[in-house]
Formats: structure tokens, sequence, C-alpha cells
């Protein structure tokens, strides 16, 4: 199994025991709002029409692809060279330095310093990333701050306006991992992270629901 997103967890989870472990997430997920001194936030029984909204990711790696880049772009204000096909990006010094608790100052807190596997970020606007190890993934961010920092990387990556994750041009980039195309083309596992982040957090944004790591 590979990472997923959805938006709407209310409409997703199955059983009652899986209800109930949401459902007590959720409560210690405004307790720490309210000991942070920041706005209450209910989790809405059915945001929006389509409920709930569902992000297939490129499995972990591919969230770990992206980070490298917001790291370099924190240190050195560019993006890095394109790795190499089957490069590993959790190699990356920067990157693991950054996993290892390193402060990096360049704005990408809410992508990098959160877990890659499950977790909650909520729509609600905050600078620090919140921690409460009795919550789900532990790490808690903010929508409204992951959707700045992805949109910051798709316009360093020079990504079209519009352009679909799942279309055949993403997916082609994908699957020639070249690293040497032009442009965002050659960090196509990136784009196609960054494209459904910011689908995801903006839906988060808008309909007011958590965007949940699973």
């Amino acid at each position: 199994m590979g990472l997923a997103i959805v938006v709407g967890i209310l409409g997703a989870v199955d059983g009652p025991e899986v209800r109930a472990e949401i459902t007590a997430d959720l409560s210690a997920l405004r307790r720490l709002l309210t000991l942070a001194g920041l706005p209450t936030w209910h989790e809405p029984p059915s945001p929006g029409e389509e409920h709930p909204a569902e992000y297939e990711m490129y499995g972990y790696r591919g969230l770990h692809h992206l980070r490298r880049l917001a790291v370099h772009v924190a240190h050195a204000g560019m993006l890095p060279p394109p790795l190499a096909a089957g490069g590993d990006p959790a190699a990356d010094p920067l990157l693991r330095a950054a996993y290892d608790g390193e402060p990096d100052g360049g704005g990408f807190d809410h992508l990098v310093h959160h877990s890659d596997a499950e977790g909650y970020y909520l729509p609600v606007d905050f600078a620090d990333v919140l921690y409460d190890d009795s919550i789900t993934g532990a790490y808690v961010g903010s929508s409204p701050r992951l959707l700045a920092e992805c949109e910051r990387l798709a316009a360093m990556l020079g990504l079209p306006a519009g352009l679909d994750p799942w279309s055949a041009e993403v997916e082609e980039a994908i699957e020639s991992e070249g690293p040497a195309a032009p442009g965002w083309r050659g960090y196509a596992v990136e784009s196609f992270t960054c494209l459904q982040l910011i689908s995801a957090a903006r839906r988060s944004v808008t309909t007011g629901a958590a965007l949940v790591f699973c």
C-alpha cells in the first residue's frame, strides 16, 4: 500500500472501530487548536458534492521527491538538479538534515515536517506545525500553509495552469524517467505529487474539511 489522501474523512470511514478512532482524533485536534490559541474548527459531516474526495499519490517516494526540492529551495533559492532515474530522494543530505530536525528557515515547514504516511492538515492558518502524540501521525499541519508552499514550488517548476496530474502528458513524463527533459518534465514525479497536494489542500481550504494522509 502507498500514500493516499482523503478530504472528507467522515465519509470514508468504514466500521464502528475506525469511526471511533477518527472521532477521537477529531476531538484531540480541536483540543490542540484551543491549547495553541487558534480558532475553533469542526470537521463538516459532508464537505461538498464529492464526498469524500480521494487523491492517489506516487507512493511515499513521491512525497520525499517533492520535499527534496523544497529543502533545496529553502537552502539555496533554486531547484536542485533532477535525480537520476531510480535515485533515492531520502538520501539527499539536506533532506536528511531536515528530517533530523534541523530547521531550514525557508518556509516549507508544513510540507517537510510532517508524517509521510498518516496524519492531518487542518483548514486553519497557523505558522508552526503542531505536535501531539495522541493524534494519529502526531504532526498536525495547516492546509492553507501546505497549499501556499506547494504553489510556490509549482511556480518554480513552471507547471502550466490547469495541468491535469492524470493527463497523458504527465504520465509520459513519469514513464520516461528523463531527468534531462526540459522544465517540469525533468521533475515528473515531483510535479505529479505537487499537483495532487495542491488539489487536496485547495479542497480542504474550500470545504473546511481536514486533509488526511492515510
